[in-house]
């Protein structure tokens, strides 16, 4: 090594007191900069020493928030997106049992003597660039459809109404696992810290509606700060969140910090968890005595927007108010929203019926996605439309020219999502021309899962918890990513 070289070597080694504190300053900097906005950054991996810590995405999401109007019940794919002319053609035809092949059936067409193949009653057209075609029943959705990405070989296994709700809500179809929107909380944490990272709606049609249950949006084994907040339509929105009555601000304040102290006692002599989750809820719920009345409050939405989602948007409860409600919501920083609209199991009258539910759906539906374009929010807000299976292509009970049903049917179904990422003008995945089987492209929920985790910046295989000596996920031991979905 040449004299040069050795005092070159030398300068770049020689780092002074000076210099030392001055780049250590800017470390730390850093450091402390990244430790307030994003308050786990200097914790641990979880609780056994997995490679993930909650509140930090594994990479660049594409979204930041999910709204979910779940059509609980199951609407029919027939009458929505998959168009099927050959049903028309062959209506009233028995289903080829080469069709059918070995497929469970539920008990309440397992003992028919036939299944007559039933055409859609309504007509469907072509819209938009991408030439997608949607039902006459949804005239609103057929304005917005080059926003959506319709996916239609959804697929499950379960095939009645409880386990398949529990399984696209949980990704298990029994219970006491933590839902999409918990494992979501724990794993972004929130953006709001005056409002839940988690909020679910409920609202009815006038169809059959099937039970919608707290289970739904529970938070499993994760710590119960995760567990989805109910709002409902009456004066208080949130139950349990006013003051006692007698008791004001102030001392409000005082008992909660004189009970988090004797909390903090408790968890520094047993060591619980919960304890924190519980002081975290408390002061969650003082937070939100101020923030959830605000949000709330619909008086001050402008004309043109009450006009976009309709007259009902003005009336607590119903769905287009819940529709509304969800897009202030995620305008706030609730991280999931979860919208349930009961009454889609039309087994029985299916043309009147469905009639009236996508009246009921279709108007807020397409304005929520509308209005968050409007708002530029629909670039990193994933909504999804959808329910837990599909319904079957032949009639359940007698087939006359103006009424039918149609049973359960988990093979195939339609689900569509937009924004937050997804490739907006698609149709994605094919069935057969009886609307029966998957012969392109099929979708399970553990890949539903995957995908919606992995447009928020998750890899679904590592966001896990350890119970009971086991890791567990929201998908399972299963899913993939699906990519051609994905802009």
């Amino acid at each position: 090594m040449s004299k040069i070289d050795k005092e070159i070597l030398e300068h770049g080694l020689t780092f002074n007191r000076r210099r030392f504190l001055s780049t250590m300053s800017l470390g730390l900097g850093s450091v402390a900069l990244g430790s307030l906005m994003i308050p786990n950054l200097l914790n641990g991996g979880d609780q056994d020493g997995a490679n993930f810590v909650p509140g930090i995405p594994h990479f660049a999401p594409k979204a930041k928030r999910v709204i979910y109007l779940f059509q609980n019940g199951a609407p029919s794919q027939m009458e929505t997106f998959d168009y099927k002319p050959k049903l028309r053609e062959m209506v009233g035809q028995e289903l080829p049992p080469s069709v059918r092949g070995m497929q469970r059936l539920t008990g309440m067409t397992a003992n028919q003597a036939s299944f007559p193949l039933a055409g859609s009653f309504t007509n469907f057209k072509q819209y938009g660039q991408s030439g997608a075609w949607i039902s006459d029943l949804l005239p609103y959705t057929s304005k917005i459809v080059d926003d959506l990405c319709i996916v239609r070989s959804m697929y499950t296994e379960a095939i009645n109404h409880d386990p398949a709700l529990t399984f696209l809500q949980t990704g298990s179809q029994q219970g006491n696992r933590p839902s999409m929107g918990a494992w979501l909380s724990y794993g972004l944490g929130n953006e709001n810290k005056n409002l839940p990272d988690f909020a679910v709606l409920l609202s009815r049609g006038i169809g059959n509606g099937q039970g919608v249950y707290s289970k739904l949006w529970t938070n499993g084994f994760l710590d119960s700060i995760h567990q989805g907040v109910q709002f409902s339509k009456g004066e208080d929105p949130v139950l349990y969140l006013r003051d006692p009555e007698g008791m004001n601000r102030e001392e409000r304040r005082d008992m909660l910090d004189n009970l988090a102290s004797l909390n903090d006692l408790s968890y520094k002599e047993f060591g619980d968890p919960e304890i924190t989750a519980k002081i975290k809820q408390y002061e969650m719920a003082y937070r939100m005595q101020t923030a959830v009345p605000e949000v709330m409050d619909v008086s001050k939405e402008p004309d043109d927007v009450v006009k976009l989602y309709g007259p009902d948007c003005l009336v607590p409860g119903t769905y287009a108010a819940n529709c509304l409600l969800a897009r202030k919501l995620s305008e706030n920083g609730v991280r999931f929203v979860q919208l349930y609209h009961q009454g889609w199991d039309q087994h029985g009258n299916l043309p009147f019926e469905i009639t009236s539910q996508a009246k009921d759906v279709d108007q807020a539906s397409a304005a929520l996605v509308t209005d968050l374009k409007q708002r530029g929010l629909l670039d990193e807000t994933l909504v999804i439309w959808g329910g837990e299976f599909g319904r079957t292509s032949y009639s359940q009970g007698k087939l006359t020219a103006d009424n039918y049903g149609r049973d359960h049917h988990p093979r195939c179904f339609s689900i569509w999502m937009a924004g937050g990422g997804i490739k907006p003008g698609t149709v994605y995945g094919e069935t057969d021309e009886l609307g029966y089987n998957i012969s392109r492209n099929p979708v399970h929920v553990h890949d539903f899962h995957a995908t919606v985790l992995h447009l928020l910046g998750l890899n679904h295989e590592q966001l896990t918890f350890k119970h009971l000596g086991r890791r567990y996920r929201l998908t399972d031991v299963a899913g993939r990513v699906v990519r051609d979905i994905i802009s």
